[in-house]
Protein backbone atom coordinates (compact mmCIF):
# COMPACT_ATOMS: atom_id res chain seq x y z
CA UNK A 1 0.00 0.00 0.00
CA UNK A 2 1.20 3.73 -0.82
CA UNK A 3 0.87 6.33 1.45
CA UNK A 4 0.87 9.82 -0.16
CA UNK A 5 1.26 12.96 1.65
CA UNK A 6 0.05 16.42 0.07
CA UNK A 7 1.41 19.33 2.48
CA UNK A 8 0.35 22.85 1.73
CA UNK A 9 3.61 25.40 -0.10
CA UNK A 10 3.07 28.12 2.66
CA UNK A 11 3.97 24.97 4.90
CA UNK A 12 8.27 24.99 5.51
CA UNK A 13 8.47 22.52 8.06
CA UNK A 14 10.09 19.17 7.12
CA UNK A 15 7.63 16.22 7.04
CA UNK A 16 8.71 14.23 9.68
CA UNK A 17 8.31 17.24 12.10
CA UNK A 18 5.42 18.12 10.77
CA UNK A 19 3.32 14.62 11.61
CA UNK A 20 3.23 11.41 12.21
CA UNK A 21 2.37 9.10 8.86
CA UNK A 22 -0.56 6.69 9.50
CA UNK A 23 0.04 3.29 10.53
CA UNK A 24 -0.30 0.87 7.83
CA UNK A 25 -0.35 -2.86 9.64
CA UNK A 26 1.86 -5.68 7.84
CA UNK A 27 0.83 -9.45 8.53
CA UNK A 28 3.42 -12.12 7.19
CA UNK A 29 3.61 -14.53 10.18
CA UNK A 30 0.49 -15.66 12.30
CA UNK A 31 3.16 -16.89 14.99
CA UNK A 32 3.10 -15.72 18.80
CA UNK A 33 5.87 -13.26 17.78
CA UNK A 34 4.05 -12.24 14.52
CA UNK A 35 0.55 -11.75 17.07
CA UNK A 36 2.32 -9.80 19.33
CA UNK A 37 3.38 -7.45 16.45
CA UNK A 38 0.00 -6.97 15.32
CA UNK A 39 -1.28 -6.37 18.51
CA UNK A 40 1.36 -3.29 18.59
CA UNK A 41 0.72 -2.24 15.39
CA UNK A 42 -3.04 -2.27 15.58
CA UNK A 43 -2.22 0.11 19.22
CA UNK A 44 0.01 2.46 17.30
CA UNK A 45 -2.91 2.90 14.67
CA UNK A 46 -5.62 3.57 16.88
CA UNK A 47 -3.84 7.35 18.56
CA UNK A 48 -2.61 8.28 15.11
CA UNK A 49 -6.29 9.72 14.36
CA UNK A 50 -6.21 8.09 11.04
CA UNK A 51 -9.71 7.45 9.89
CA UNK A 52 -8.98 4.17 8.82
CA UNK A 53 -6.62 1.18 9.50
CA UNK A 54 -5.23 -0.66 6.56
CA UNK A 55 -4.02 -4.26 7.46
CA UNK A 56 -1.35 -5.52 4.46
CA UNK A 57 -1.42 -9.14 4.32
CA UNK A 58 1.20 -11.24 2.58
CA UNK A 59 1.24 -14.68 4.04
CA UNK A 60 1.26 -18.39 3.32
CA UNK A 61 -0.61 -18.71 6.68
CA UNK A 62 0.21 -20.47 10.01
CA UNK A 63 -1.60 -20.87 13.38
CA UNK A 64 -5.21 -20.92 13.46
CA UNK A 65 -5.31 -19.59 16.78
CA UNK A 66 -2.79 -16.72 16.28
CA UNK A 67 -5.20 -16.41 13.46
CA UNK A 68 -8.58 -15.97 15.20
CA UNK A 69 -6.60 -13.62 18.21
CA UNK A 70 -5.76 -11.27 15.32
CA UNK A 71 -9.50 -11.44 14.13
CA UNK A 72 -10.76 -10.71 17.80
CA UNK A 73 -8.37 -7.14 17.24
CA UNK A 74 -9.93 -6.33 14.29
CA UNK A 75 -13.35 -7.06 15.36
CA UNK A 76 -12.77 -4.69 18.58
CA UNK A 77 -11.26 -1.94 16.37
CA UNK A 78 -13.10 1.32 16.89
CA UNK A 79 -11.86 2.42 13.13
CA UNK A 80 -12.94 0.93 9.99
CA UNK A 81 -10.78 -1.75 8.99
CA UNK A 82 -9.30 -2.08 5.37
CA UNK A 83 -7.81 -6.05 4.90
CA UNK A 84 -5.45 -5.74 1.38
CA UNK A 85 -3.59 -8.47 -0.53
CA UNK A 86 -0.74 -7.33 -2.20
CA UNK A 87 0.98 -10.94 -3.32
CA UNK A 88 -0.90 -13.88 -1.36
CA UNK A 89 -2.99 -14.47 1.50
CA UNK A 90 -3.13 -18.23 2.07
CA UNK A 91 -4.73 -20.57 4.61
CA UNK A 92 -4.88 -17.95 8.31
CA UNK A 93 -3.67 -14.93 6.00
CA UNK A 94 -7.49 -15.66 3.63
CA UNK A 95 -9.29 -16.02 6.95
CA UNK A 96 -7.95 -12.90 8.26
CA UNK A 97 -8.35 -10.90 4.76
CA UNK A 98 -12.10 -12.05 4.48
CA UNK A 99 -12.75 -10.26 8.07
CA UNK A 100 -12.00 -6.80 7.20
CA UNK A 101 -14.68 -4.14 6.93
CA UNK A 102 -13.86 -3.40 3.40
CA UNK A 103 -11.28 -6.22 1.92
CA UNK A 104 -8.88 -4.83 -1.11
CA UNK A 105 -6.94 -7.61 -3.67
CA UNK A 106 -4.01 -6.59 -6.18
CA UNK A 107 -5.17 -7.66 -9.53
CA UNK A 108 -2.72 -10.29 -9.90
CA UNK A 109 -2.75 -11.76 -6.37
CA UNK A 110 -3.81 -14.89 -5.20
CA UNK A 111 -5.98 -16.07 -1.68
CA UNK A 112 -5.90 -19.91 -0.73
CA UNK A 113 -8.60 -21.24 1.84
CA UNK A 114 -8.67 -24.80 3.00
CA UNK A 115 -9.74 -26.73 5.82
CA UNK A 116 -7.60 -25.97 9.19
CA UNK A 117 -5.25 -28.51 9.80
CA UNK A 118 -3.77 -29.84 13.17
CA UNK A 119 -0.81 -32.11 13.72
CA UNK A 120 -1.69 -35.04 16.53
CA UNK A 121 -0.44 -37.83 18.03
CA UNK A 122 -1.00 -40.06 21.19
CA UNK A 123 -3.34 -42.57 22.20
CA UNK A 124 -6.69 -43.23 20.99
CA UNK A 125 -8.55 -40.20 23.13
CA UNK A 126 -6.31 -37.88 22.83
CA UNK A 127 -6.57 -37.84 19.09
CA UNK A 128 -10.59 -38.04 19.21
CA UNK A 129 -10.63 -34.85 21.15
CA UNK A 130 -7.77 -33.49 18.56
CA UNK A 131 -10.09 -34.56 15.52
CA UNK A 132 -13.09 -32.72 17.42
CA UNK A 133 -11.30 -29.31 17.97
CA UNK A 134 -10.18 -29.17 14.55
CA UNK A 135 -13.93 -29.99 13.28
CA UNK A 136 -15.13 -27.13 15.80
CA UNK A 137 -11.98 -24.96 14.34
CA UNK A 138 -13.28 -25.23 10.75
CA UNK A 139 -16.49 -24.59 11.38
CA UNK A 140 -15.66 -21.61 13.32
CA UNK A 141 -13.51 -19.76 11.01
CA UNK A 142 -15.49 -20.49 7.82
CA UNK A 143 -18.50 -19.42 9.58
CA UNK A 144 -17.21 -15.95 10.54
CA UNK A 145 -16.01 -15.06 6.83
CA UNK A 146 -19.45 -16.07 5.47
CA UNK A 147 -20.81 -13.84 8.18
CA UNK A 148 -18.46 -11.34 7.16
CA UNK A 149 -19.12 -11.52 3.42
CA UNK A 150 -22.71 -11.20 3.72
CA UNK A 151 -22.83 -14.97 2.55
CA UNK A 152 -25.13 -17.51 4.23
CA UNK A 153 -23.34 -20.14 7.36
CA UNK A 154 -22.11 -23.14 5.39
CA UNK A 155 -21.34 -21.25 1.79
CA UNK A 156 -17.85 -21.47 2.43
CA UNK A 157 -17.66 -24.72 4.26
CA UNK A 158 -20.00 -26.33 1.50
CA UNK A 159 -17.70 -25.04 -1.02
CA UNK A 160 -14.74 -26.33 -0.11
CA UNK A 161 -16.66 -29.41 0.30
CA UNK A 162 -16.95 -29.50 -3.56
CA UNK A 163 -13.84 -29.36 -4.29
CA UNK A 164 -13.02 -32.32 -2.53
CA UNK A 165 -11.46 -30.39 0.39
CA UNK A 166 -8.28 -29.20 -1.10
CA UNK A 167 -6.15 -26.48 -1.31
CA UNK A 168 -8.89 -23.68 -3.06
CA UNK A 169 -7.15 -21.03 -5.24
CA UNK A 170 -8.64 -17.79 -6.09
CA UNK A 171 -7.98 -15.16 -8.23
CA UNK A 172 -8.82 -11.31 -7.54
CA UNK A 173 -11.49 -11.87 -9.68
CA UNK A 174 -13.22 -15.22 -8.79
CA UNK A 175 -12.97 -13.72 -4.91
CA UNK A 176 -14.70 -11.24 -5.72
CA UNK A 177 -17.44 -13.11 -7.18
CA UNK A 178 -17.64 -15.24 -4.02
CA UNK A 179 -17.41 -11.33 -1.78
CA UNK A 180 -14.40 -12.70 -0.14
CA UNK A 181 -12.35 -9.42 -2.30
CA UNK A 182 -14.47 -5.95 -2.21
CA UNK A 183 -12.61 -4.20 -4.51
CA UNK A 184 -9.99 -4.86 -7.23
CA UNK A 185 -6.47 -2.72 -7.06
CA UNK A 186 -4.35 -1.60 -4.00
CA UNK A 187 -5.82 1.69 -2.32
CA UNK A 188 -3.71 4.99 -1.78
CA UNK A 189 -3.62 6.44 1.57
CA UNK A 190 -3.89 10.27 1.21
CA UNK A 191 -2.55 12.66 4.09
CA UNK A 192 -3.26 16.10 3.16
CA UNK A 193 -1.92 18.96 5.02
CA UNK A 194 -3.35 22.48 4.25
CA UNK A 195 -3.35 25.79 5.51
CA UNK A 196 -6.87 28.21 5.93
CA UNK A 197 -6.49 31.96 5.66
CA UNK A 198 -9.63 33.33 7.44
CA UNK A 199 -10.06 37.21 8.14
CA UNK A 200 -11.94 37.53 11.28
Amino acid sequence: MYKKLVVHPLIRAKHAELLDMPQVVLVQKFTEEGVKEFRDQMERAHQTGQPVIPVVIDSYGGSVYGCLDMVGHLQKASLPVHTIVTGKAMSAGAILFGMGHTRHMAENATLMLHDASMWTGGKTEEIKADAKEIERLNGLIFRMIAGNCGQKDDYFIKLVHEKGHADWFLTAKEARKHKLCTNIGIPELTVEVSVNYKCA
